[in-house]
Protein backbone atom coordinates (compact mmCIF):
# COMPACT_ATOMS: atom_id res chain seq x y z
CA UNK A 1 0.00 0.00 0.00
CA UNK A 2 1.50 3.43 -1.25
CA UNK A 3 1.80 5.92 2.04
CA UNK A 4 0.62 9.30 1.29
CA UNK A 5 2.99 12.39 1.94
CA UNK A 6 2.54 15.66 1.50
CA UNK A 7 5.91 18.12 1.58
CA UNK A 8 5.66 21.56 3.33
CA UNK A 9 8.74 23.53 3.04
CA UNK A 10 9.69 27.35 1.47
CA UNK A 11 12.25 26.22 -0.52
CA UNK A 12 11.22 24.80 -4.19
CA UNK A 13 14.91 22.93 -4.26
CA UNK A 14 14.04 21.60 -0.79
CA UNK A 15 10.57 20.39 -1.77
CA UNK A 16 12.65 18.79 -5.30
CA UNK A 17 15.39 17.03 -3.40
CA UNK A 18 12.88 15.70 -0.80
CA UNK A 19 10.99 13.74 -3.58
CA UNK A 20 14.12 12.77 -4.92
CA UNK A 21 14.87 11.02 -1.75
CA UNK A 22 11.32 9.43 -1.62
CA UNK A 23 11.84 7.80 -5.34
CA UNK A 24 15.43 6.34 -4.49
CA UNK A 25 13.51 4.63 -1.26
CA UNK A 26 10.44 3.47 -3.67
CA UNK A 27 11.07 0.01 -3.62
CA UNK A 28 11.85 -0.61 0.34
CA UNK A 29 9.38 2.19 0.94
CA UNK A 30 6.64 2.48 -1.73
CA UNK A 31 5.04 6.15 -1.44
CA UNK A 32 2.91 9.03 -3.39
CA UNK A 33 3.60 12.48 -3.04
CA UNK A 34 -0.23 13.94 -2.66
CA UNK A 35 0.82 17.52 -2.30
CA UNK A 36 3.25 19.89 -1.84
CA UNK A 37 3.39 24.16 -0.18
CA UNK A 38 5.70 26.22 -0.02
CA UNK A 39 2.88 28.32 2.25
CA UNK A 40 1.23 27.45 5.77
CA UNK A 41 -2.36 28.41 4.99
CA UNK A 42 -1.82 26.74 1.34
CA UNK A 43 -0.99 23.59 2.79
CA UNK A 44 -3.93 23.75 5.86
CA UNK A 45 -6.28 23.61 3.00
CA UNK A 46 -4.21 21.16 1.07
CA UNK A 47 -3.77 18.84 3.53
CA UNK A 48 -7.26 19.14 4.75
CA UNK A 49 -8.08 18.46 0.93
CA UNK A 50 -6.04 15.81 -0.06
CA UNK A 51 -5.80 13.50 3.60
CA UNK A 52 -2.18 12.35 3.98
CA UNK A 53 -0.69 10.33 6.06
CA UNK A 54 2.46 12.05 6.82
CA UNK A 55 3.33 15.15 6.56
CA UNK A 56 7.43 16.56 5.92
CA UNK A 57 7.56 19.62 7.23
CA UNK A 58 10.48 22.54 7.70
CA UNK A 59 10.98 24.03 11.09
CA UNK A 60 11.33 27.67 9.77
CA UNK A 61 9.40 29.30 7.39
CA UNK A 62 8.77 32.91 6.77
CA UNK A 63 6.15 34.13 8.98
CA UNK A 64 5.98 30.70 10.77
CA UNK A 65 7.84 28.24 12.51
CA UNK A 66 6.67 24.60 11.60
CA UNK A 67 6.33 23.64 15.57
CA UNK A 68 3.63 26.11 15.47
CA UNK A 69 1.98 24.88 12.05
CA UNK A 70 1.91 21.20 13.52
CA UNK A 71 -0.41 23.14 16.16
CA UNK A 72 -2.53 24.74 13.83
CA UNK A 73 -2.76 21.27 12.03
CA UNK A 74 -3.77 19.26 14.39
CA UNK A 75 -6.71 21.94 15.20
CA UNK A 76 -7.89 21.71 11.30
CA UNK A 77 -7.93 17.82 12.20
CA UNK A 78 -10.19 18.15 14.91
CA UNK A 79 -12.59 21.16 13.64
CA UNK A 80 -12.72 19.73 10.35
CA UNK A 81 -13.12 16.14 11.36
CA UNK A 82 -9.90 14.27 9.23
CA UNK A 83 -7.55 12.09 10.84
CA UNK A 84 -4.35 14.58 11.64
CA UNK A 85 -1.46 13.10 9.86
CA UNK A 86 1.79 12.19 11.58
CA UNK A 87 4.66 15.08 11.31
CA UNK A 88 8.14 14.22 10.96
CA UNK A 89 10.30 17.50 10.82
CA UNK A 90 13.01 17.76 8.59
CA UNK A 91 15.51 20.42 9.13
CA UNK A 92 18.90 21.70 9.38
CA UNK A 93 18.35 23.53 12.65
CA UNK A 94 19.22 21.36 15.45
CA UNK A 95 17.44 23.70 18.62
CA UNK A 96 14.24 22.78 17.88
CA UNK A 97 14.23 19.34 18.44
CA UNK A 98 12.52 19.08 21.68
CA UNK A 99 9.68 21.55 20.96
CA UNK A 100 9.28 18.98 17.94
CA UNK A 101 8.29 16.57 19.95
CA UNK A 102 6.56 19.01 22.44
CA UNK A 103 3.71 18.68 19.28
CA UNK A 104 4.29 15.24 18.99
CA UNK A 105 6.31 14.91 15.88
CA UNK A 106 6.98 11.28 15.14
CA UNK A 107 10.59 11.66 13.99
CA UNK A 108 13.60 14.84 13.96
CA UNK A 109 15.50 14.35 10.63
CA UNK A 110 18.12 16.91 10.23
CA UNK A 111 19.47 18.42 6.70
CA UNK A 112 21.15 16.80 4.65
CA UNK A 113 19.12 13.92 5.21
CA UNK A 114 20.21 10.50 3.90
CA UNK A 115 17.97 8.26 2.24
CA UNK A 116 18.42 5.70 4.89
CA UNK A 117 17.12 7.53 7.73
CA UNK A 118 14.17 9.16 5.48
CA UNK A 119 12.82 5.25 5.09
CA UNK A 120 13.66 4.66 9.02
CA UNK A 121 11.53 7.76 9.61
CA UNK A 122 8.79 6.75 7.27
CA UNK A 123 8.73 2.95 8.17
CA UNK A 124 8.12 3.99 12.33
CA UNK A 125 5.68 6.63 11.32
CA UNK A 126 3.32 3.88 9.19
CA UNK A 127 3.78 1.91 12.15
CA UNK A 128 2.48 3.77 14.73
CA UNK A 129 -0.22 5.35 12.83
CA UNK A 130 -1.27 1.52 11.99
CA UNK A 131 -1.03 0.94 15.64
CA UNK A 132 -3.18 4.27 16.73
CA UNK A 133 -6.10 2.97 13.82
CA UNK A 134 -6.07 -0.26 15.33
CA UNK A 135 -7.36 1.21 18.54
CA UNK A 136 -9.54 4.04 16.61
CA UNK A 137 -7.84 7.15 18.96
CA UNK A 138 -5.93 9.72 17.41
CA UNK A 139 -2.42 10.89 18.94
CA UNK A 140 -3.45 13.68 21.20
CA UNK A 141 -1.84 16.97 19.24
CA UNK A 142 -3.06 19.70 21.46
CA UNK A 143 0.02 19.97 23.47
CA UNK A 144 1.19 23.87 24.21
CA UNK A 145 3.95 25.08 22.57
CA UNK A 146 7.19 26.82 24.45
CA UNK A 147 7.42 29.37 22.19
CA UNK A 148 4.47 32.16 21.39
CA UNK A 149 2.43 31.39 17.89
CA UNK A 150 2.37 33.96 15.53
CA UNK A 151 -1.17 32.98 14.40
CA UNK A 152 -4.29 32.34 15.49
CA UNK A 153 -6.35 29.67 14.43
CA UNK A 154 -10.32 30.63 13.50
CA UNK A 155 -13.06 28.50 11.68
CA UNK A 156 -14.33 30.30 8.44
CA UNK A 157 -17.43 28.35 6.62
CA UNK A 158 -15.30 24.82 7.16
CA UNK A 159 -12.36 26.17 6.84
CA UNK A 160 -9.66 27.14 9.24
CA UNK A 161 -7.54 30.33 8.40
CA UNK A 162 -4.70 31.83 10.59
CA UNK A 163 -5.09 34.96 11.45
CA UNK A 164 -1.25 36.87 12.50
CA UNK A 165 -1.70 37.99 16.21
CA UNK A 166 0.27 41.65 15.58
CA UNK A 167 -3.63 41.79 13.47
CA UNK A 168 -5.36 41.56 16.49
CA UNK A 169 -6.73 44.54 18.11
CA UNK A 170 -9.20 42.85 20.87
CA UNK A 171 -10.56 40.03 22.18
CA UNK A 172 -14.17 39.02 23.88
CA UNK A 173 -15.40 36.31 25.45
CA UNK A 174 -18.86 35.37 23.86
CA UNK A 175 -20.98 32.39 25.88
CA UNK A 176 -18.45 29.33 24.40
CA UNK A 177 -16.13 30.74 22.08
CA UNK A 178 -14.14 34.16 21.91
CA UNK A 179 -14.46 36.83 19.11
CA UNK A 180 -11.48 38.01 17.45
CA UNK A 181 -11.66 41.37 16.12
CA UNK A 182 -9.23 42.56 13.65
CA UNK A 183 -9.52 45.75 11.60
CA UNK A 184 -11.56 44.62 8.93
CA UNK A 185 -13.23 41.62 10.33
CA UNK A 186 -14.22 39.37 13.18
CA UNK A 187 -13.83 35.22 13.91
CA UNK A 188 -14.80 32.90 16.36
CA UNK A 189 -11.94 31.26 17.93
CA UNK A 190 -12.28 28.11 20.60
CA UNK A 191 -9.69 29.24 23.42
CA UNK A 192 -9.81 30.89 26.78
CA UNK A 193 -8.84 34.68 27.02
CA UNK A 194 -6.72 33.06 30.90
CA UNK A 195 -4.76 31.19 28.53
CA UNK A 196 -4.11 33.62 25.68
CA UNK A 197 -3.02 36.40 28.75
CA UNK A 198 -0.85 33.97 30.19
CA UNK A 199 0.39 33.34 26.91
CA UNK A 200 1.47 36.60 25.24
CA UNK A 201 1.70 39.10 28.24
CA UNK A 202 3.52 41.25 25.87
CA UNK A 203 1.03 41.09 23.66
CA UNK A 204 -2.12 41.71 25.15
CA UNK A 205 -3.35 42.92 28.22
CA UNK A 206 -6.78 42.96 30.56
CA UNK A 207 -9.57 45.44 30.40
CA UNK A 208 -12.64 43.66 32.10
CA UNK A 209 -13.34 39.86 33.00
CA UNK A 210 -14.49 39.48 29.64
CA UNK A 211 -12.09 41.29 27.33
CA UNK A 212 -8.41 41.57 26.07
CA UNK A 213 -7.20 44.49 24.02
CA UNK A 214 -3.67 44.54 21.73
CA UNK A 215 -1.48 46.80 24.00
CA UNK A 216 -0.63 48.34 20.91
CA UNK A 217 -3.74 49.00 19.68
CA UNK A 218 -4.41 51.03 22.70
CA UNK A 219 -4.62 55.15 22.10
CA UNK A 220 -6.48 56.41 24.99
CA UNK A 221 -9.59 56.72 27.40
CA UNK A 222 -12.93 58.46 27.92
CA UNK A 223 -15.49 58.53 30.12
CA UNK A 224 -18.74 56.19 29.20
CA UNK A 225 -21.56 54.09 30.24
CA UNK A 226 -21.57 50.26 30.84
CA UNK A 227 -24.59 47.70 30.94
CA UNK A 228 -23.57 45.02 33.54
CA UNK A 229 -24.63 41.54 32.05
CA UNK A 230 -25.39 39.93 35.26
CA UNK A 231 -27.57 42.64 36.82
CA UNK A 232 -28.93 44.88 34.06
CA UNK A 233 -27.27 48.05 36.20
CA UNK A 234 -26.07 50.73 34.38
CA UNK A 235 -23.27 52.53 35.51
CA UNK A 236 -20.97 55.28 34.49
CA UNK A 237 -16.69 54.02 33.44
CA UNK A 238 -14.06 54.75 31.85
CA UNK A 239 -13.93 53.25 28.44
CA UNK A 240 -10.53 52.44 26.32
CA UNK A 241 -9.84 54.23 22.79
CA UNK A 242 -8.91 51.71 20.28
CA UNK A 243 -6.85 52.25 16.86
CA UNK A 244 -8.60 50.90 13.47
CA UNK A 245 -11.65 50.03 15.71
CA UNK A 246 -15.04 52.92 16.65
CA UNK A 247 -15.93 50.13 19.66
CA UNK A 248 -15.55 51.70 23.35
CA UNK A 249 -14.83 48.78 25.57
CA UNK A 250 -15.54 49.12 29.21
CA UNK A 251 -12.42 49.25 31.52
CA UNK A 252 -13.53 47.40 35.24
CA UNK A 253 -12.07 49.14 38.63
CA UNK A 254 -9.72 46.36 38.98
CA UNK A 255 -8.14 46.82 35.62
CA UNK A 256 -7.95 50.56 35.98
CA UNK A 257 -5.07 51.42 37.27
CA UNK A 258 -2.88 49.32 35.26
CA UNK A 259 -4.52 50.95 31.59
CA UNK A 260 -4.43 54.02 33.39
CA UNK A 261 -0.45 53.66 34.01
CA UNK A 262 -0.01 52.83 30.31
CA UNK A 263 -2.12 55.73 28.65
CA UNK A 264 0.15 57.93 30.78
CA UNK A 265 3.36 56.66 30.05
Amino acid sequence: MSIRIFILDDEPLARQRMRMLLSDISAECMSEVVGESGQPQAALDLIAECHPDIVLLDVQMPGMSGIEFAQHLAQSARHLSFRAPSVIFVTAHEAYALQAFEVQALDYLLKPVRARRLQEAIVRAVGLRQQVMSIDMAPDNSVGLSIRRQYFSVIVRSRILLVAVDEVVYIKAEQKYLTLHTRDQTYLIEDSLQAIEHEMPDVFVRIHRNTLIARLALVGVERGVDLDDQTDKVSEVWQVILRHSPQRLPISRRMWPIIKTMVKS
